[in-house]
């Protein structure tokens, strides 16, 4: 299997985020960058396809908001990371805002995704890599494993949040659709992919399936519930403590409607934070359940590309990647 990555995903090096009231190290760190590469051995870097795969996923205000969000932070006096601290909460409509503090508010809709100095360079390529494992898969490659980071499946077409800020595995389905294909989103990470839902909503030729732990008691909390299922959208929460055993099940049921969607290709945000010792998340998975997980999907026989998003138990993260990928 081709594995793409580029160093300057590096360049986003967040100095914590803000949850529970307080301020707590980055679970989205550095740290796992090496884990992965040392785990996956030899990779390709990516081309760089420009701007236009982004733009058919995110406003051009939004990426150009994130290009210059931390010039405008430190344009405005102030240090360390560029975090948001309000929201409009009802019903956002199109303002002219000035204020960095009021734009990170607009665009955002938590404070666990800090802006850098790097933040902007890292998420272009992250999605650069993503669109690189989708042209091989394209050209003729059954699966291929797009390492991006940082992830990217909370990032919505305007806004950003949950560790994300451009959706790398929505870009490279827009640009698998583009071309006249039919494709499938899986999304397997532990936390629903909001971003994703929200952005393909109501495509014909785009479907999203997303097994993830039960919102009503996980993040992101106000995405993800059962009933909003319908049409291409399909959402199947499962509680705390859920093992192999217990996800089984939902994987075939999200394996069965993608066949019946009759895609041409499929994407898969995957996440090995379903993983036991997962510091931020709450299913027992074990390493050795992720390669019959992969096998399930690779059972499917579609082009697959693997887009990486969360994971962090740093220990396990190189084993738990490999796992899955020899699933394929």
């Amino acid at each position: 299997m081709r594995c793409f990555w580029d160093d300057r995903q590096r360049d986003h090096v967040p100095t914590g985020e803000f949850f529970n009231g307080a301020m707590h190290p980055p679970a989205e760190h550095g740290g796992r960058i090496d884990a992965i590469l040392d785990a996956i051995g030899p990779t390709e870097a990516p081309a760089d396809l420009g701007m236009q795969p982004l733009l058919r996923v995110h406003g051009r205000d939004y990426l150009e908001f994130l290009r210059t969000a931390y010039g405008q932070w430190r344009d405005a006096g102030r240090d360390g990371d560029a975090f948001p601290y309000t929201f409009p909460v009802v019903g956002r409509r199109h303002l002219r805002l000035n204020r960095i503090d009021a734009l990170l508010g607009q665009y955002s809709f938590d404070t666990s995704s800090p802006i850098g100095p790097g933040t902007w360079d890292a998420a272009y390529w992250s999605a650069q890599t993503a669109l690189a494992g989708a042209e091989a898969i394209a050209g003729g490659d059954r699966a291929a494993f797009a390492f991006c980071r940082p992830p990217g499946h909370h990032a919505g077409a305007d806004y950003f949040g949950g560790y994300s800020y451009v959706n790398s595995a929505a870009v490279a389905a827009s640009h698998l659709a583009a071309s006249g294909r039919r494709v499938a989103i899986l999304d397997v990470d532990y936390h629903h992919g909001n971003g994703t839902q929200d952005i393909f909503a109501a495509r014909r030729d785009i479907a999203f399936v997303s097994i993830h732990a039960d919102p009503a008691t996980d993040y992101p909390f106000f995405w993800g519930h059962a009933d909003e299922s319908r049409g291409n959208i399909l959402n199947l929460p499962l509680p705390r403590g859920t093992d192999w055993s217990g996800y089984l099940p939902a994987l075939v049921h999200a394996l069965d409607w993608i066949e019946r969607f009759a895609a041409d290709a499929l994407v898969v945000s995957y996440s090995a934070d379903t993983h036991e010792a997962d510091p931020i998340s709450h299913f027992k998975m074990k390493t050795q359940d992720y390669t019959p997980m992969a096998r399930r999907i690779a059972s499917l026989d579609l082009p697959t590309l693997v887009v990486m998003e969360g994971g962090y138990a740093v220990d396990a993260l190189g084993a738990n990647v490999a796992a899955f990928l020899e699933g394929f």
